[in-house]
C-alpha cells in the first residue's frame, strides 16, 4: 500500500501529468481537495473507487482516512493543486505517515505561476532585466510569515515577484512594493488560471487597485515586476550565431571542438 502524492495543476484538467493521471487510476481510494481541484480529475478514479472531499476535514480525519486504506492496504491517490511543493500542507502529512511507517510518492504538478506566466504570454526571467522569480505570499490566518520573508526586503532584489494567497490585501502589497519597484511598475492580476472563468487584470502599481476593484478575493496570483511589460530586453547569448556552445562548436578552436575529427 501506497499512498501517492499528486500535485493536480492549476486548474484545466489536461494539465494533470501523465503518472499523475495513472496513479489515480490505480488506486482504489482518491482523497482530493474539493475547494480547488476540479472534478473532472476524478473521472480518471477506477471503477468503485472511495472518493473523499478532504476540504471539511481536519488534519486527523484525513490521516484517519489513510490509515483506514493502509490498514485494507489499498493504495490512495491523494490530490492538490498546483504543484506539491510550495502551500500545499503536504509536509504535515508527510511527517504524519512517516511517524507511521505509511509508504509515500510524490508526484509533481503543473504550479500555479507557471500557468498564470503563461497565461500573461510572459517570460518571468529576461536577460538583463531579471533573472529571478520569488515565490511569496502574505501573512495569514493558516500561516504567519517569518519576520526576515517581507514583500520590501523581496523587492528590493528587483526579481519578479509571483505573490500567492494575498489578493486580500492588495492595498498592503502595492504600499510594501511602491517604494521599491515605483509606481509605474507592471502589476498583473490572474485569477483561476488555466480554468474556464479565468481573469486577467493588467495594470501598474499606482493603478492595480483600481483596476481590479470588484475582483474577486480568492484563487489569485499577484505577478509583479518589469519583465511583465518589457519590450527592448537583451536577447539571451545560448542563441546567438557565435556563440560557443557543445551542440554548436564555433570552429576547431572551440573548447566544445572534437579532438578526433
Amino acid at each position: 500500500m501506497t499512498v501517492h502524492f499528486i500535485g493536480a495543476g492549476p486548474g484545466a484538467p489536461d494539465l494533470l501529468t501523465l503518472r499523475g493521471r495513472d496513479r489515480i487510476a490505480a488506486s482504489p481510494v482518491c482523497l482530493y481537495a474539493g475547494s480547488l481541484v476540479p472534478p473532472a480529475l476524478l473521472d480518471h478514479c477506477p471503477p468503485g473507487a472511495r472518493i473523499v472531499n478532504t476540504a471539511p476535514l481536519s488534519l486527523d480525519a484525513i490521516v484517519a482516512e489513510i490509515q483506514t486504506a493502509h490498514a485494507e492496504g489499498q493504495d490512495v491517490a491523494r490530490l492538490h493543486s498546483g504543484d506539491l511543493s510550495i502551500w500545499s500542507a503536504m509536509g504535515e502529512q508527510v511527517r504524519r505517515l512517516r511517524a507511521l511507517c505509511i509508504p509515500f510518492t510524490i508526484t509533481p504538478g503543473v504550479p500555479a505561476f507557471a500557468a498564470a506566466a503563461a497565461a500573461l504570454e510572459a517570460e518571468l526571467t529576461l536577460p538583463g532585466l531579471t533573472q529571478s522569480v520569488v515565490l511569496t505570499r502574505t501573512p495569514g490566518r493558516a500561516s504567519t510569515m517569518p519576520p526576515a520573508e517581507r514583500l520590501s526586503t523581496f523587492a528590493a532584489t528587483g526579481a519578479t515577484l509571483a505573490i500567492h494567497l494575498s489578493i486580500h490585501a492588495l492595498d498592503r502589497v502595492v504600499a510594501d512594493l511602491m517604494p521599491a519597484y515605483g509606481s509605474d511598475c507592471p502589476v498583473a492580476i490572474v485569477w483561476r488560471a488555466t480554468w474556464p472563468d479565468e481573469r486577467i487584470v493588467r495594470a501598474t502599481l499606482a493603478t492595480i487597485e483600481t483596476a481590479a476593484a470588484g475582483g474577486p478575493e480568492r484563487t489569485a496570483l499577484i505577478l509583479v515586476g518589469p519583465a511583465l511589460a518589457a519590450d527592448d530586453f537583451a536577447e539571451s547569448s545560448l542563441y546567438a550565431a557565435g556563440y560557443d556552445r557543445r551542440f554548436r562548436p564555433q570552429g576547431a578552436g572551440s573548447r566544445f571542438a572534437d579532438p578526433q575529427a
